[in-house]
């Protein structure tokens, strides 16, 4: 069932809402949080469908809100608010308001989200583009206790991840960090399974994707041994390759789904690791809402502490920065789903300047 609304308001898009529940025979408020799409015309359609896959897996109300730019002086003073309102098989299975805004109201978006939250549930904001540089900072942000954003979809990645650490804020998150919890969880399992040192790694991938430099920085961050970023034809990321005391371990994904891992002194086995879709990542995000310190690790790590394909060091400013951002080391590191990458005793952190990002 879809309402449209316009030269709307708040109250009048609640009543909307029961007005449809009441409707399709479902008064009840069954949803578990409340989702926040801030993105342009062009990219809505694609991140609501992706907020309807996800929402199969966590009912919610979603509010998409899209910031409309007025052609004329006049338009620009006329603030207004065109709403769609979806419920039922329209809306997967929750509730979705589109909302429009025009005029000056582009520049008060929190008080027309505000009234819409659900109350008592936790809110989540996602910038599928655009993110704003500090996103905790930012007026929808501030409203929320998870802030998803996507690093892929900016113009330069590395220096977007580089904005991401300064400004990180607990509950900040970014889908390119989510695109390699499989490589992570793979990793993880493939050092259980062998008593060695890791005495050095290299991360090959497409270029310009943050998660490769992502993926390497997190293993630079636990394992505190060498990291070498490299670039390969893709697609995405395609390989790790460990060194260690008992011979190379490697993961290598050359066709974007399936991937060999290969260990030495044990047969070569075939692994699932394909590229997922935007629902599933933002399905994943949604099933936990507390701050991910991991990443955050890994983020202020710095790309700048990498190797390049080149494996020139860093120099000057780069270099001053690269040793101040990274965080403290410990003698073992335990991850979210309880697997553990053990740092090489003894071992000291690599400096390098990153290349190009490249794709995971």
């Amino acid at each position: 069932m879809k309402i449209d609304l316009t030269d709307t308001t708040a109250g009048k898009i609640n009543k909307a809402l029961v007005r449809g529940r009441r409707a399709i025979g479902t008064p009840a408020v069954g949803m578990v949080l409340t989702l926040v799409i801030v993105t342009d015309e062009e990219n809505a359609y694609d991140a609501l469908k992706a907020a309807g896959d996800a929402s199969r897996e966590h009912p919610s109300r979603t509010l998409v809100v899209i910031k409309r730019a007025s052609r004329s002086p006049r338009d620009r003073a006329k603030t207004r608010l065109n709403a769609e309102v979806r419920v039922g098989a329209d809306a997967g299975t929750g509730e979705t308001v589109v909302l429009r805004l025009y005029g000056e109201v582009v520049d008060h978006a929190q008080s027309v989200v505000l009234p819409l939250l659900l109350p008592d549930a936790p809110v989540v904001v996602w910038w599928p583009v655009n993110a704003p540089a500090d996103p905790a900072s930012d007026p929808l942000g501030a409203l929320a206790q998870r802030r998803v954003t996507d690093t892929y979809s900016a113009e330069e990645p590395v220096r977007e991840l580089a904005s991401r650490a300064q400004a990180y804020t607990p509950g900040d998150t970014d889908l390119a960090w989510t695109r390699i919890t499989p490589w992570r969880s793979m990793l993880a399992a493939a050092l259980d399974q062998v008593v060695c040192d890791v005495t050095s790694v290299e991360v090959a991938g497409e270029e310009f994707n943050p998660s490769v430099e992502l993926l390497a920085m997190w293993l630079a961050d636990r394992l505190d041994v060498p990291v070498r970023r490299s670039l390969s034809p893709g697609p995405g990321l395609t390989s790790v390759r460990m060194e260690s005391s008992c011979g190379p371990i490697v993961l290598d994904r050359a066709d974007g789904s399936l991937a060999t891992l290969s260990i030495e002194g044990q047969p070569d086995r075939a692994v699932a690791l394909k590229r997922r879709e935007t629902s599933e990542l933002i399905a994943e995000e949604l099933r936990r809402l507390d701050p991910d310190d991991t990443y955050a690790s890994a983020l202020r790590y710095g790309v700048g502490r990498l190797g390049d394909p080149a494996g020139s060091p860093p120099t000057g400013t780069a270099a001053k920065e690269a040793e101040g951002s990274g965080p403290e080391s410990g003698s073992d590191s335990r991850e979210a789903d309880g697997t553990v990458l053990r740092r090489k005793p003894g071992a000291r952190r690599h400096s390098g300047r990153s290349g190009k990002a490249a794709a995971s």
